[in-house]
């Protein structure tokens, strides 16, 4: 007998998105049950016997598990869809088939590593905050900050009421009167890396995500995008 199961968690194991993504569906109105548009928490499904779908297509049996690493370009939201228009990062993918959605998120004007699954389980572990995945991105920012003003972001900052994790810094190179810096973090807050740079008085001019783990996009093309192995796989937690 097949027992009840809550609709988001159905939805990550059939591979459609993380467990945070499927609950985003739901209250987006993405998802119907036996026809009826679901916009609340709280729905139980038994799988088989209710029909689940996500924009109009049967949710059911779950889907070969594919992994892709996207250089994503300026100009595209991570997000599903878009009411304004906008084009989606999903459209850069030309594999057919699978469902794909991206893990984490980037901001319109900031490009870099994203990678792009149908494994719901994989991104919750890559986003979850006990696993500390580090995320190094390549900032260019106003002005060259100095050893002190950077030690704050190394050290820890208070933002917006609560202090960031540590951060490994490197300057890379002077480029003007501003400076190019790698920034590391495990933490995922909103808009993060540009408010603590903004914090120390050097906002952000250009913002680049280049690496999950020891995962790097290297020569990738912005646009482009490769298929990850197993072993690629293990680089994220690295």
């Amino acid at each position: 007998m097949t027992l009840p199961i809550r609709l988001q968690k159905y939805l990550a194991q059939c591979g459609l998105a993380s467990r945070r993504k499927a609950e985003e569906m739901i209250t987006t109105g993405l998802i119907s049950v036996d026809g009826k548009v679901v916009t609340e928490m709280g729905v139980s499904i038994t799988p088989g016997v209710n029909h689940v779908k996500y924009a109009g297509k049967e949710v059911n049996a779950k889907e070969k598990l594919v992994y892709y690493l996207l250089n994503k370009p300026k100009g595209y939201v991570t997000t599903l869809s878009d009411p304004q228009g906008r084009p989606i990062v999903t459209s850069l993918i030309k594999e057919g088939g699978a469902r794909l959605f991206p893990v984490g998120r980037l901001d319109l004007d900031t490009e870099g590593a994203l990678i792009m699954t149908n494994d719901g389980e994989l991104a919750q572990k890559i986003q979850h905050p006990s696993n500390e995945t580090n995320k190094t991105y390549e900032a260019l920012v106003r002005g060259c900050p100095g050893k002190e003003r950077l030690s704050l972001l190394e050290k820890g900052i208070d933002l917006e009421g609560k202090m960031t994790a540590p951060a490994l810094i490197a300057v890379l190179s002077s480029k003007g009167k501003n400076c190019l810096l790698k920034m590391t973090i495990h933490e995922g807050r909103k808009r993060q890396v540009k408010k603590m740079f903004s914090l120390i008085g050097h906002p952000v001019l250009h913002l680049k995500r280049t690496a999950y783990g020891t995962l790097t996009i290297g020569s990738l093309p912005i646009g482009s995008y490769r298929q990850l192995n197993s072993a690629d796989l293990k680089k994220i937690f690295l």
